[in-house]
């Protein structure tokens, strides 16, 4: 059995059956079945798919929020937020998806020419987060039907009420059984999915060891697969910046899902001049946030999504203090029933040593002080990591070095990242491969063919 827990009371939700092996046998036999016909379904039926997605998530937001709320713990404001965003995403595909599956036509010369075809390649399996549990999956939903493929989701065992609810929103919007199917299985079986000839192809988001382990599985067995890992992204912050704005946002950017966000900057880089004063109204802030019931719109962030996840984050700051950081304040375990822990900041870490490479994946700050701009990109780089970067100047100079200079999938300048449906998402180095969202994510798992045409 899979038991869900709230992570605000510690309350056991409910409990779901693991599938047996038979019955994800069947449920790939149905994927197989389902593509077969998905595939030559008119894109004009696809698209509508997609409307009727947006419209029924922006009907049901309350119901889809409160419950992600209940299993992972992120406040109802943000929760809703998170369900418009997939609402916008579906919308945005099913309006202007159809040019980008249009054929490329190429001059071979002599009269003749070739054209490259996207036609789909069958069911794919993503393997999913709890942060985002709506959003992580609906950015790889919403191409997966509009290219003409079927999708298999591995949900994290924490929210499978959400993934149960994303099941049905499919079914009751008109798509075909089989088209989009939750598996109710731990991560063992995971590796004979990939393996199986039914599966063509594989999605990951979650942690690097993860992602390793799903990578190496689909390279066994030649499949593509898309990677979109930890990171520990570098917020630089110089002279010429908004100071008030950029503390603003470099708040949000830790509390933001209680710091247990991908994306948000995570390593505040500041240079020497303004160092003092940004931390004098960046500390103030940060104390002031408030930790609370995630139901309540007083509540800045809500608790961590589990015991076990804050646990992991008090480890990784008693590791930091080990190897020599300093603990300004926050960063502890708060009394009473739920998850929760105090925002805090982190000095003292060694830019290039072993816990800056760590995802603090919580709403800790590390705040690093960089001699001019060189230095800020070398502590920027300093990390294995590469997913996204925010960077605070209004020096053109500077903000073309950053752009760059600094190794990210992504640059955000004078705002905090975020993603959005018409711009690629992803990241380079230890941060995975592959990108998701705009043309390029829905283009992933398509098979671009090429038709040499007479003259």
């Amino acid at each position: 059995m899979i038991t869900t827990v709230n992570p605000a009371t510690g309350e056991q939700l409910e409990s779901y059956p693991e599938l047996t092996t038979d019955e994800i046998g069947a449920r790939l036999d149905k994927a197989q079945a389902t593509y077969r016909e998905w595939r030559e379904t008119a894109l004009g039926e696809r698209t509508e798919l997609l409307s009727r997605l947006a419209q029924s998530y922006e009907a049901n937001k309350d119901k889809l929020a409160t419950m992600c709320v209940a299993e992972m713990g992120k406040t109802y404001a943000s929760a809703i937020a998170e369900v418009e965003k997939c609402a916008a995403l579906f919308r945005h595909l099913a309006q202007n998806g159809p040019p980008m599956l249009e054929p490329e036509r190429w001059s071979l010369g002599e009269g003749k020419t070739a054209e490259g075809r996207w036609l789909p390649q069958g069911p794919v399996l993503a393997v999913m987060p709890w942060n985002f549990p709506y959003w992580q999956v609906v950015r790889f939903l919403a191409p997966t039907i509009l290219a003409g493929n079927v999708a298999l989701l591995k949900h994290a065992s924490s929210v499978q009420g959400v993934a149960r609810l994303m099941e049905e929103m499919v079914i009751e919007a008109g798509g075909p059984d089989g088209l989009f199917q939750n598996l109710s299985i731990k991560s063992d079986k995971v590796n004979a999915i990939i393996a199986d000839d039914r599966v063509v192809a594989v999605t990951l988001t979650g942690s690097e060891g993860a992602g390793k382990a799903v990578a190496e599985q689909a390279g066994r067995y030649l499949k593509k697969v898309v990677l979109e890992l930890g990171g520990s992204d570098p917020f630089i912050v110089m002279p010429s910046a908004d100071l008030d704005e950029a503390v603003a946002q470099a708040v949000k950017a830790r509390i933001q899902n209680t710091g247990q966000s991908c994306i948000c900057g995570k390593r505040m880089i500041v240079h020497t001049e303004i160092y003092d004063a940004f931390m004098e109204r960046f500390s103030a802030a940060m104390r002031a946030v408030k930790a609370g019931d995630p139901m309540d719109e007083a509540t800045d962030m809500g608790p961590l999504s589990s015991f076990e996840q804050r646990g992991t984050v008090l480890d990784q700051l008693a590791m930091a203090q080990d190897q020599g950081a300093t603990l300004e304040f926050g960063g502890e375990a708060l009394d009473g029933e739920g998850a929760y822990m105090s925002a805090g900041v982190l000095t003292g870490v060694d830019p290039g040593g072993p816990f800056a490479s760590e995802e603090l994946f919580g709403p800790v700050a590390m705040v690093f002080r960089a001699e001019d701009i060189d230095d800020a990109i070398r502590i920027a780089n300093a990390i294995p990591f590469g997913l996204g970067s925010s960077v605070w100047t209004n020096d053109e100079g500077e903000r073309e070095r950053f752009i760059r200079d600094i190794e990210a999938g992504m640059t955000a300048v004078n705002q905090m990242l975020a993603s959005a449906p018409e711009a690629p998402f992803g990241g380079i180095k230890r941060s995975g491969h592959g990108r998701e969202l705009s043309r390029h994510g829905l283009h992933e798992f398509m098979n671009l063919k090429t038709v040499m045409l007479p003259a």
